[in-house]
């Protein structure tokens, strides 16, 4: 009991000094005296991470990453002091964590250790954006893509607090399903965020036409895309035909599939596995009923799909599992699509990568074991191209 109330202690100080970390970043973009030290920093590097200047550089080291340090080692003595008097031990590690980094700069800002940290080091990114721990993609986006988000330094707890995980102003973002009740509410909801949206439709008379099976016409328009949305479907209901089945499984299933490799083929650069998305609306008929055996049919066997894909997708893939919302489609629905669509933006900026929104409680439980449990038997037994 001791042990597990020691490592819990530890557990609490790193995060504590973390968290102290992000709010003075957030100071060094939104308070004023700060703001002239930081912008240093965001000096220092080129688009490829790559030092401009070594003299830049250690300013930048001296006026931001120093005083940055000692506020957190100041902070951790103050959960030290408390944990003193409450008799919690391990709290005083968090000074001993929050001190390694003091060192490291004062190191830097003299020139004597000329390595920078980890999360801006050069070169190609060998991973995607990190969920929970901050890795060189998910930094390089603080500098690039949005400085007004992505300020977590070490663990993203502050930027899912925040919202601040993920950035949609200015982003590009296509979305299939554009002229149904779902596709309107997203891009309402996306461009209230500040993005610039380009609806897909294959029914509709506004946006960009497209058809199925011709998905390959449109990889152009990709290449210019930071997130697509794969929103579209079809539900036959009770019929069981021949016709029935190929349209169910043409529609929710194949080209979704095709979207979503001609869409990882424009994953190039560094900018690309930095930035680039796909969401994928696979319905929560994944794991319970729908009362329309081929939808369930069609949308589980591209919600496997996804998960396989998953685990060498070269851009983050959301899905998104929701629950019945009123449509056209549905008019029985108890969700309305503006509220599901808030949802959806507000979990995404959040980093989500599995957005579940439904009011069914069990869905909460089972679609999480589920996705679990198949991920870890394709890593089992599948391998690697």
């Amino acid at each position: 009991m001791v042990a597990v109330k020691f490592i819990a202690c530890i557990f609490l100080a790193v995060v504590w000094v973390e968290v102290c970390r992000d709010i003075y970043h957030i100071g060094g973009h939104y308070w004023k005296p700060l703001q002239p030290w930081h912008n240093l920093h965001h000096r220092v590097f080129t688009v490829d991470l790559e030092v401009k200047d070594g003299e830049l550089y250690r300013r930048a080291e001296l006026f931001n990453d120093v005083p940055e340090a000692i506020f957190m080692v100041a902070m951790s003595l103050l959960l030290a002091v408390g944990g003193y008097f409450y008799q919690l031990p391990g709290l005083y590690l968090g000074t001993i964590y929050a001190g390694v980094f003091l060192i490291a700069a004062l190191a830097r800002a003299q020139g004597i250790f000329l390595q920078t940290d980890f999360t801006h080091k050069p070169g190609a990114f060998t991973a995607l954006p990190g969920e929970w721990l901050v890795n060189r993609p998910y930094h390089w986006r603080h500098h690039f893509d949005s400085g007004r988000a992505y300020f977590s330094g070490t663990i993203a707890l502050m930027d899912k607090i925040l919202g601040t995980a993920l950035s949609l102003q200015g982003k590009t973002i296509a979305v299939t399903g554009a002229s149904g009740t779902m596709g309107q509410a997203l891009i309402a909801e996306l461009k209230k965020q500040g993005a610039r949206v380009i609806p897909l439709t294959s029914s509709g008379t506004e946006g960009v036409q497209w058809h199925v099976g011709a998905e390959a016409d449109h990889r152009e328009l990709l290449e210019g895309v930071d997130i697509l949305i794969l929103n579209h479907g079809v539900n036959v209901y009770g019929a069981r035909s021949p016709e029935a089945i190929t349209t169910s499984y043409e529609v929710n299933a194949y080209s979704v599939w095709r979207w979503l490799e001609l869409f990882f083929a424009t994953v190039e650069s560094n900018r690309d596995r930095a930035i680039k998305e796909v969401w994928v609306n696979t319905s929560e008929a994944e794991v319970s009923p729908a009362f329309s055996p081929l939808y369930e049919l069609s949308k589980r066997w591209i919600g496997d799909i996804i998960t396989l894909r998953r685990l060498d997708a070269p851009c983050i893939v959301r899905k998104i599992i929701l629950g019945p919302f009123k449509s056209k489609l549905n008019p029985y629905g108890v969700m309305s699509a503006q509220w599901v669509a808030w949802a959806i933006v507000a979990l995404a900026k959040r980093d989500v990568r599995d957005i579940i929104v439904t009011i069914n409680p069990l869905t909460y439980i089972f679609f999480p074991l589920k996705e679990f449990s198949r991920s870890l038997y394709f890593r089992l037994f599948t391998r690697k191209a």
